[in-house]
C-alpha cells in the first residue's frame, strides 16, 4: 500500500503538495496525519475531499504501508499516528520538502529538497518536466499553497522558482479570486479585540542587539486563524520578529514570524517541538505552563539569534594539563601547586612538539576518593571523565551558559578540531564557572540564579513543581497519604521528601507504589510519629538510621534519615553518618534515582534535582554520580544493567567505561556474596532477564557469576532458547493467575525458574558451587536442588514416553513445585512435554478426589495408611476418565478392595 501525507496541522502548501504528488503517484492514497488549519477545512468542505478520496488514519492498515510519500516536512515527529509506519519492514520513503535541514530529519530512497519558498514550487517543476497539465481547480489549489507559504511572494524566503511556478499555474487556469478569498482576509469583529490584547501583552527583548517581540495571551477556548492576528500585529507595528505564546483552552501554541535573516523562526519552532521555515513557523507545546514555555523560548532566542563568537575571548590559556599515565598522587600535587580543582587530561605529544589532544578531565573530588581507596598509584586515565562536552572558540555566550548552568559542568574545555589521520580535539583554553560569572556580573538583572545559590538549598532553576503530575498519575488515597506525611513532618519541625525510584517513575508516569521517604532530621523518630498517627506498626534499624512503617492495609513505607555513606575500602558495607538532602542524594547509584519531591505543606510537589537528573531521564540515559561509584559498590554494575533493560535506557559511554574498569580490576572479589546475589535475583525477577544476561556477558561477568557453568561460559543458541522459553513460560503462568485464581502463583519464585534455566545443562554440583559462592539461604538451596533433580529426571522420562495417561502425568508431576514445573517447561525439547505440563497446571492439578477418608469410613473400611492408597487409586481412575461420579468411585473401590480384605496390595503397581 502507498500513502501520501504531510505534517500535522496541515496548511495549504501541505495540501497542494499532496494533490500534486497524487499526479506523480496515481495509485497512492491521500491521508492526513492529523488536524488541519481552519482555512484549509473551509476549502476542503467544498467537495474537494470527496474529489480526491482522502482517507482517515483509522481507516488505513498502517502495518501494510510499503511506500510512504511525505511532503512539506522531513520530521518524523510531525507525522502524528503515521510515524509508526517508519517501523514497517522494507518501507520505502519518498521525501519532498523546502524546509532547511534540521536534526532528526528523515532520509528516503527518493528525496527532492530545495531551498525555495514552498514545496508546491518543487512539484510544479516536476510536473512541468513530465509534461503534465492541470485542471483549473488543481492549479488554483497549488496557487493557494504558493501564496500562503511565500506570504504572496513578500517573505524573504521567496525565490524566482516560486514566481515561475505562479506564472505557470496562471497559464493552467488558476483562479486568483479564490486565492484571495482564502489568503487575504479582513479581521472579524471577534478578532479586533484579540489583536488589541496581543499588543497590550507584548514585551520587547534585546537579544544580541536584535529587537524581539514576545506576546503572551490566555484565552478560554481555541481561536481559529490566530496566525493572521500575529501577522497583522507584525505589519501594524513594523516588527522585525514576533513570537506569540497563546494558551487556548487546555493547549499552548507558539506562532512565530520573522523578516530578518538574524532570526530564523523555523529553527526555534523546531526546537520547541514544531516546525516551519525561516520566516513563518509554529509549534504545539506540551507539558509546560505558559511561564515555562516563555522561559524556554527566551533561552532558544539567546541560542539561535545570531550572536557574536565569545569563547575565544573568554577562555583562559595556556592550560595546566596532565598526561594519562600520571598517578592520582601526582595529579593531586599538581592541583595543590596551581590551586585548581579540575585537571584536563591530554595525549602526550611533547616529543613531536605538537598541540596536545584532549582525552578527558579529572576533578579534585575524584582524585581524593581514589587516594582514599588506596588507588593513589593508579594512573588517572582509569577514573578520568571522558563523557564531557567541549566547545569551539566560536561558541557563544548562550552555549557557555547552557553547559555551565543547565548541564552543571564546572569547566569547559575549548578545543580546536584537527583534520587528517589523527582527527584530535586540540585543547586551546578552558572556561570556568567563575569566568562566566565575571562576564555577567556587570548586568545582574540577566544573571542566572543558579550561579548565586549555595549547594544546600536548591535554586528555582533546579526545581519544578510537579503537583499537577502527581494528581494526574497517582491514586487519590496515595496523594492524601503523601500530604499527611508532609503535615506530620511539619508538626515535628522536620523536612521530608519522597525520593529515588518513586520520583523517577512518577516523572516517567510509570506505576510505582514503593514509597521511600528521606527525612532531614531524625528518621526513626519521624517513623514512630507516622506509625502512631496511622495506627501502623514500625520496624527500626538503628545502625542505618532507617525504619519501615507497615500500614493497616499492608502498604509499606521505607523511612530513612538523610545520610552520608562512605566506604572504608572498595566493596565494603557503607558507614553511615547524618547529612543533608543533597549529600543523601549524592550517595545514590545513578542520577535518575537522585531526585526528591518535597512533601511539607508549604512546598508540596516541588521536585529537587541537584544533578541534572531530569535531563538524563529525558535522554533515557543511565549515568553514575561520580567516577568511583563502582569501586565503592560493584553491585551497582548489576543495577545499571537491570535499569537499562527495564526502562529501555542506555548506559552512558563514560559509565560503561567505569563498569569495565571495575570488572577488569576484580573489584567484585571483595564483595559480600548475599549483596551480589540480591542484585542478581532482581535481574532474574524481571520480565525479560535474558536481555540483562546478554549485557552481563558483554561486560565479561559470566566467569564471575558461574565460572564452572556447562557447557561453556558464553551465550549460545541453546542458552538463548532455554532462557527465552523460561521468559515465555513465566509470562504464561502470570497471565494464568492474573485474576487471582488460586494463590499458587503467589508462591512461585520466578527468579528460581531463571536460575535453574541458566544451570539447565550443568550438573547439580555446579549449582551447589554457585549457591555456596553467593551464600544462598539453606531453604533456597534445598528447594533449588530438589526441583532441578526431579525436573531433569522427569524431562528425560517424558521425552521417552510421548503418550501418557492423565493419571501418569499427575503422579509424575505432583512432586514438583511451581518453580520446578516452569523450569521443566523451559527445558522441554518437545512440544508434547510442554503441553502435558500445561495440562497438568491448568486442569489436572486442580482435580479433587471424589472419595475422602470419611467416605471410606462410612463404607466400613478401617482407618489407616491404606486410605491413602484407595483414595489415590480412585483419583487415578477419575483422572483417566474411568469414573466421574462418587457412586462409580465407590463401586470401583469395593470391587478392587473388598471390605475385610487383609491384603490390599495385590501387585506393586497397586502400591
Amino acid at each position: 500500500m502507498e500513502i501520501i501525507t504531510t505534517h500535522i496541522n496541515a496548511d495549504f502548501d501541505g495540501l497542494a503538495s499532496m494533490v500534486a504528488a497524487k499526479k506523480l503517484y496515481p495509485k497512492a492514497s491521500l491521508v492526513f496525519a492529523g488536524s488541519t488549519e481552519r482555512p484549509l477545512r473551509d476549502f476542503l468542505s467544498q467537495d474537494i475531499r470527496n474529489l480526491y478520496g482522502f482517507k482517515k488514519v483509522k481507516h488505513v492498515d498502517l502495518s501494510s504501508v510499503t511506500r510512504l510519500i511525505v511532503v512539506d516536512t522531513r520530521q518524523a515527529n510531525r507525522l502524528g499516528p503515521l510515524e509508526v509506519c517508519l517501523n514497517n519492514p522494507g518501507l520505502e520513503i519518498h521525501l519532498y520538502d523546502h524546509h532547511p535541514d534540521a536534526p532528526g530529519d528523515m532520509h528516503g530512497a527518493v528525496e527532492h529538497v530545495e531551498a525555495v519558498g514552498s514545496t508546491t514550487a518543487i512539484f510544479v517543476a516536476l510536473l512541468q518536466e513530465q509534461g503534465m497539465n492541470l485542471f483549473p481547480d488543481e492549479a488554483t489549489l497549488l496557487s493557494l499553497g504558493l501564496h500562503e507559504d511565500t506570504g504572496s511572494f513578500l517573505y524573504a524566503t521567496t525565490t524566482p522558482a516560486d514566481l515561475h511556478a505562479a506564472a505557470w499555474l496562471l497559464e493552467q487556469g488558476a483562479d486568483l479570486d479564490i486565492v484571495n478569498q482564502f489568503i487575504t482576509r479582513d479581521l472579524s469583529a471577534e478578532q479586533i479585540p484579540l489583536l488589541s490584547l496581543l499588543l497590550e501583552n507584548a514585551m520587547t527583548y534585546l537579544v544580541h542587539s536584535v529587537q524581539i517581540t514576545v506576546s503572551r495571551l490566555t484565552l478560554p477556548a481555541y481561536v481559529d486563524d490566530f496566525a493572521v492576528l500575529v501577522r497583522r500585529m507584525m505589519v501594524m507595528e513594523n516588527l522585525d520578529a514576533v513570537f506569540s505564546l497563546v494558551c487556548m483552552g487546555e493547549r499552548l501554541y507558539l506562532i512565530c514570524r520573522s523578516r530578518i535573516p538574524e532570526v530564523n523562526v523555523g529553527v526555534i519552532a523546531r526546537e520547541m517541538g514544531g516546525g516551519g521555515h525561516a520566516a513563518a513557523a509554529s509549534a504545539t507545546i506540551r507539558d509546560k505552563t505558559l511561564f515555562e514555555a516563555e522561559e524556554e523560548l527566551l533561552s532558544c532566542l539567546h541560542r539561535h539569534v545570531k550572536p557574536r563568537a565569545m569563547a575565544g575571548e573568554l577562555m583562559s590559556s595556556p592550560v595546566i594539563t596532565a598526561t594519562p599515565d600520571v598517578t592520582h598522587k601526582e595529579a593531586n600535587a599538581l592541583l595543590a601547586r596551581y590551586n585548581i580543582n579540575v585537571l584536563p587530561v591530554v595525549r602526550d605529544n611533547f616529543e613531536r612538539k605538537k598541540p596536545t589532544g584532549l582525552l578527558g578531565i579529572i576533578s579534585r573530588r575524584d582524585i581524593t576518593k581514589a587516594i582514599a581507596h588506596r588507588l593513589g598509584e593508579m594512573p588517572i586515565s582509569e577514573y578520568m571523565t571522558t563523557d564531557l562536552a567541549t566547545l569551539p572558540e566560536t561558541a557563544t555566550q548562550a552555549d557557555i551558559q547552557e553547559l555551565i548552568i543547565e548541564n552543571r559542568q564546572r569547566l569547559i574545555p575549548i578545543v580546536r578540531e584537527t583534520t587528517g589521520e589523527e582527527n584530535e580535539r586540540i585543547i586551546c583554553g578552558v572556561i570556568t564557572r567563575t569566568d562566566l560569572l565575571n562576564l555577567l556580573i556587570n548586568d545582574p538583572a540577566h544573571l542566572p540564579r543558579d550561579l548565586f545559590h549555595g549547594d544546600e538549598h536548591p535554586s528555582t532553576e533546579r526545581t519544578r513543581n510537579i503537583s499537577s503530575l502527581m494528581t494526574d498519575t497517582l491514586r487519590r488515597d496515595v496523594i492524601l497519604l503523601l500530604r499527611e506525611i508532609g503535615e506530620i513532618a511539619h508538626g515535628v519541625a522536620m523536612h521530608v521528601y519522597a525520593v529515588g525510584g518513586f520520583a523517577r517513575d512518577l516523572l516517567l508516569q510509570t506505576k510505582n507504589l514503593d514509597i521511600d521517604i528521606v527525612v532531614e532530621g531524625d528518621g526513626i523518630l519521624f517513623a514512630k510519629e507516622l506509625a502512631a498517627k496511622k495506627q501502623a506498626t514500625v520496624r527500626t534499624h538503628e545502625k542505618f538510621a532507617t525504619a519501615t512503617v507497615i500500614l493497616p492495609d499492608g502498604m509499606r513505607i521505607d523511612v530513612a534519615t538523610a545520610r552520608l555513606e562512605y566506604y572504608a575500602f572498595p566493596a565494603a558495607m557503607p558507614t553511615v553518618e547524618h547529612s543533608s538532602l543533597k549529600q543523601d542524594l549524592f550517595r545514590r547509584d545513578f542520577t535518575i534515582n537522585a531526585m526528591a519531591i518535597h512533601l511539607n505543606p508549604e512546598r508540596f510537589g516541588l521536585l529537587v534535582d541537584f544533578f541534572n537528573s531530569q535531563n538524563d531521564l529525558k535522554e533515557r540515559r543511565i549515568r553514575v554520580l561520580h567516577n568511583l561509584s563502582f569501586v565503592e559498590d560493584p553491585t551497582r554494575i548489576f543495577r545499571a544493567v537491570r535499569f537499562e533493560q527495564r526502562l529501555d535506557f542506555q548506559i552512558s559511554r563514560h559509565t560503561e567505561k567505569l563498569m569495565r574498569n571495575a570488572v577488569r580490576m576484580h573489584m567484585y572479589e571483595k564483595f559480600s556474596g548475599p549483596r551480589f546475589f540480591s542484585e542478581l535475583k532482581l535481574i532474574f525477577s524481571e520480565d525479560h532477564p535474558l536481555a540483562s544476561l546478554r549485557r552481563l556477558d558483554a561486560f565479561n561477568l559470566f566467569p564471575v557469576l558461574w565460572p564452572d557453568l556447562r557447557p561453556n561460559l558464553k551465550i549460545d543458541r541453546r542458552f538463548i532458547h532455554i532462557l527465552t522459553q523460561a521468559e515465555k513460560t513465566i509470562s504464561w503462568f502470570k497471565l494464568l493467575y492474573l485474576e487471582g485464581v488460586g494463590e499458587r502463583a503467589m508462591r512461585c519464585k520466578t527468579w528460581m525458574v531463571c536460575l535453574l534455566a541458566v544451570f539447565s545443562r550443568s550438573r547439580e554440583q555446579e549449582l551447589r558451587n554457585f549457591c555456596h559462592r553467593f551464600e544462598l539461604p539453606p531453604k533456597h538451596r534445598k528447594r533449588l536442588f530438589r526441583q532441578k533433580r526431579k525436573a531433569d529426571h522427569i524431562a528425560q522420562h517424558m521425552l521417552r514416553r510421548p503418550e501418557m495417561e492423565p493419571a501418569e502425568i499427575y503422579w509424575l508431576l505432583e512432586p514438583l513445585a511451581n518453580e520446578g514445573l516452569l523450569y521443566l517447561m523451559s527445558i522441554a525439547r518437545k512440544n508434547h512435554i510442554r503441553q502435558k505440563v500445561s495440562h497438568y497446571v491448568t486442569h489436572l492439578r486442580g482435580v479433587r478426589p471424589l472419595l475422602t477418608g470419611q467416605d471410606l469410613m462410612e463404607l466400613g473400611y478401617t482407618p489407616g495408611t491404606s486410605f491413602r492408597i484407595m483414595i489415590n487409586y480412585s483419583l487415578g481412575a477419575q483422572l483417566n476418565g474411568e469414573v466421574s461420579r462418587k457412586e462409580e468411585a465407590v463401586s470401583l473401590i469395593r470391587q478392587k478392595y473388598p471390605v475385610g480384605s487383609l491384603n490390599f496390595f495385590n501387585s506393586p503397581s497397586d502400591h
